[in-house]
């Protein structure tokens, strides 16, 4: 006979949360792919918004026969103090000389990746991360509200709506973003990942498709 164990419910360490966001990255597209990596500085929200997926209802014998659902897509918002150079082709800006900065032009394809704090309640916020990758993404233009300094003064916060288009997986629905939990992964496997997305001494950062995220964290 098997064994079986009953519920139990709020044990120690096993009150997850996460929270924050840190160490962006964002990989503009160039000519034969994804170009080097930037660091994001002054990112403070992402907001990962999925959508569609929405249900269509088939009925026939009177009865309700089947439930199909449409594709999945996925986009959301990025809010940031600042911004690196290199977004403005993603954001539909062109440098025009020194200084001089055209808006409306074509809109560059972007990828990014960012990391969320994993806690629990006995490491609090040690307790690990998750590392969130994005393929495909193109900003949609936004507004900007500049006002005047006053005593209570507050920095522009800048944002952005982004929508992405999938990349392949092999044995699975193509996908346009990928979730790692430092909890679940092999730590140097981990971190030869991380060098690969935030570069390292003998290489520039860049951003590895789905198939190679897989095999630098699973060896297959």
């Amino acid at each position: 006979m098997p064994e079986y164990a009953a519920l139990t419910w709020d044990e120690p360490g096993s009150k997850l949360y996460e929270t924050g966001v840190d160490h962006g990255v964002l990989y503009p597209m160039g000519e034969s792919g994804y170009g080097t990596g930037v660091a994001w500085n002054g990112l403070t929200t992402v907001t990962e918004t999925p959508s569609g997926a929405e249900a269509t209802k088939l009925y026939a014998d009177n009865i309700k026969y089947l439930e199909i659902r449409s594709a999945e897509e996925f986009g959301g918002t990025i809010e940031a103090y600042t911004y690196p150079d290199e977004w403005a082709e993603c954001d539909g800006s062109a440098n025009i000389a020194p200084g001089i900065i055209a808006g409306q032009q074509e809109r560059k394809v972007f990828g990014l990746c960012y990391r969320t704090i994993l806690g629990n309640d006995i490491d609090l916020d040690k307790h690990g991360y998750k590392l969130h990758i994005v393929y495909g993404c193109t900003a949609s233009p936004s507004e900007r509200s500049y006002a005047t300094v006053n005593d209570s003064p507050e920095a522009i916060t800048f944002s952005w709506e982004f929508s992405s288009v999938t990349v392949p997986l092999a044995d699975h629905k193509p996908v346009s973003c990928l979730t790692i939990d430092s909890t679940k992964t092999d730590d140097t496997k981990l971190k030869t990942l991380e060098a690969i997305l935030y570069g390292s001494t003998t290489a520039a950062a860049r951003l590895p498709l789905p198939a190679e995220v897989i095999s630098t964290l699973t060896g297959k």
